[in-house]
C-alpha cells in the first residue's frame, strides 16, 4: 500500500513501550504522512518493575501515562488499554472479541502486530510470551473473525459494528521479513518517544545509542539508513 493510500492504522501490542521499541519509526512516518493511528495495548505492563516498593496498581497508572506521552511524540492521538494482566496474556476468545470490536469500530486499512511464531531472537533473547499471545489473537481477529458477520454477531446486533476487512497486516519482530520501511528521517522521533518510558529504561543515553547504531547493513557507511522490517500480508482488494 502506497503511503498516500494509508488512511487508518491500528497497532495492537501487549505492553506499553512495545509500539515504540518494535517499530516506532514506522508509526512516526505514517503519522507524518497523514495516517490516523490507534494504539491498542492488551496489558498496562503491571508486572514490569523490579522496585520492591512498586505496586501493580501504581505501575498501571505510570505506564499508561508514559504510553500516552510516547504515542503523542510519534504523532499518535488514540491509545486504548484493554487492561489484561501483564505476563498472563493468552489468545482467548475474549481477547479476540475485544480486538475484533476495535477493528470493526476503527476500520483500519492496516493492522500492525507481533509475530506469534518467534520464541527467541538468535542467541541474545527470548521473546516475551505476551508478544506471542497478542500476535496470535490479532491475526485470528483480522482473519476471518472481523471480516465475517456471523462471528460475534452481538457486535453487529447490539452495537451496530459492521464487519470490516483489513487490507494489510504488518507483522513485526519477525525472523522472516518481506518488506522494509525506511525510517531514516524518524529515528530521533522514535528515540524521543522511547524517552517517555522512564519506568522501563534505566539508561536513556545507552538506549539512544543503540537505536542510532542499528543501521541498515545494506546502506553505505557514509550514508547510513534505518529500516523497520516486517512480514507483510496483503489481502485481495
Amino acid at each position: 500500500m502506497q503511503a498516500s493510500e494509508i488512511r487508518r492504522v491500528m497497532g495492537v501490542f501487549a505492553h506499553p513501550d512495545d509500539p515504540e521499541f518494535f517499530c516506532g519509526g514506522t508509526f512516526a512516518r505514517w503519522a507524518a504522512e497523514g495516517a490516523e493511528i490507534t494504539f491498542v495495548l492488551a496489558t498496562s505492563g503491571d508486572k514490569g518493575s523490579s522496585d520492591p516498593e512498586m505496586t501493580g496498581e501504581r505501575l498501571v497508572a505510570i505506564r499508561e501515562e508514559e504510553e500516552r506521552r510516547a504515542a503523542s511524540a510519534l504523532g499518535v492521538k488514540d491509545v486504548v488499554f484493554l487492561r489484561y494482566a501483564d505476563g498472563e496474556l493468552q489468545p482467548t476468545l475474549q481477547l479476540r472479541r475485544d480486538i475484533v470490536r476495535l477493528i470493526r469500530l476503527k476500520q483500519p486499512d492496516i493492522v500492525v502486530t507481533c509475530d506469534p511464531t518467534v520464541f527467541w531472537f538468535g542467541n541474545r533473547a527470548l521473546n516475551h510470551p505476551d508478544h506471542r499471545a497478542i500476535g496470535e489473537a490479532v491475526l485470528d481477529a483480522v482473519y476471518p473473525t472481523a471480516r465475517d458477520r456471523l462471528n460475534f454477531i452481538e457486535l453487529q446486533r447490539d452495537e451496530g459494528l459492521e464487519p470490516h476487512k483489513v487490507k494489510d497486516v504488518y507483522i513485526c519482530g519477525t525472523d522472516t521479513p518481506t518488506v522494509k520501511v525506511d525510517v531514516t528521517d524518524y529515528v530521533e522521533t522514535k528515540i524521543a518517544a522511547l524517552r517517555e518510558h522512564r519506568s522501563q529504561i534505566a539508561d536513556m543515553e545507552a538506549m539512544a545509542e543503540r537505536q542510532r547504531s542499528n543501521r541498515d547493513p545494506e546502506s553505505p557507511p557514509d550514508m547510513p539508513r534505518y529500516m523497520d522490517s516486517f512480514r507483510l500480508i496483503s489481502f485481495d482488494r
